[in-house]
């Protein structure tokens, strides 16, 4: 069997801290790929600082339509001061609008082409999973080709859980099942897509039932329970390295990125680490 694994940073770019825990998990741990927002405030230092100390570390570009400040003027994805403005169900509403999504390709074009004018761009991926939404899946598919970046992410995560009862009565915990639900049903949608143009994408996704708690055990059992597949499988952390004492979800996926134990635990049931150029 050949089973692949791929540890992937999300928002990369957004902040110093966020810069801090890829430079970290890549030299120190078993960070394995990040993915870079190039409207992040840190955008800049997360390509001149972080980057070039990290040879191996694939590099992709996190679409962001939902968070922050845009490249280019989209009227109908932002507020009068350029600031993106729409929740998830909004974006699949105005996703059958036309026109929304001639504005949705300017800025998706802007941002990648913003990201592969600093470094090499292996994959595409987005933030809170909009790049899902089946008709801005096509665009991303259609600049994906167009840009040379062979590697699109889809959102298939196999059930399972964690011994956790905790976890479980969080209320983030049945939201995230729904997401779950809808993310695994674009991807059936989306999937054909890909395969018709050539691109590549994961098997699985680990990190949508436990978005906001991921963990060393989050990843661990997700993995067990893939473990009689061939196949690629991708977990999306969010860490950061804070400067302060802070202590958050956030640390707590940057400290999974240092667990050896995790590391050998990955080994033991015959996982590979790898990143999105070497995985196929």
């Amino acid at each position: 069997m050949t089973k692949k694994f791929i540890l992937n940073a999300d928002d990369f770019g957004m902040s110093e801290a966020f810069n801090k825990a890829v430079l970290k998990g890549y030299q120190q741990g078993i960070l394995t790929s990040a993915s870079i927002c190039a409207n992040g405030e840190a955008f800049e230092s997360a390509v001149g600082e972080v980057v070039s100390k990290c040879p191996d570390l694939s590099v992709g570009v996190h679409l962001n339509i939902i968070e922050g400040k845009a490249l280019t003027d989209v009227r109908m994805l932002t507020d009068e001061y350029g600031r993106f403005n729409n929740g998830y169900l909004a974006l699949i509403l105005k996703s059958y609008n036309q026109e929304f999504l001639k504005q949705v390709e300017q800025e998706f074009r802007a941002q990648i082409k913003m990201a592969i004018s600093r470094t090499k761009i292996d994959h595409i991926d987005s933030h809170v999973h909009t790049h899902a939404i089946p008709n801005i899946f096509k665009i991303v598919v259609k600049l994906a080709q167009e840009y040379g970046i062979p590697y699109v992410r889809t959102q298939h995560e196999h059930f399972y859980m964690i011994p956790s009862i905790k976890k479980h009565l969080k209320l983030a915990y049945p939201i995230n099942l729904i997401k779950i639900m809808l993310l695994n049903t674009f991807t059936k949608i989306n999937r054909p897509l890909l395969e018709e143009n050539g691109l590549k994408t994961n098997d699985y996704l680990i990190g949508v039932g436990y978005t906001g708690m991921m963990s060393d055990r989050t990843i661990a059992y997700g993995l067990k329970s893939l473990m009689n597949k061939d196949c690629v499988a991708e977990a999306l952390i969010h860490p950061c390295d804070y400067e302060d004492d802070t202590k958050d979800n956030h640390t707590m996926e940057f400290d999974l990125t240092q667990n050896e134990s995790l590391r050998e635990f990955i080994k033991e049931i015959g996982f590979e680490l790898s990143n999105h150029t070497n995985a196929f």
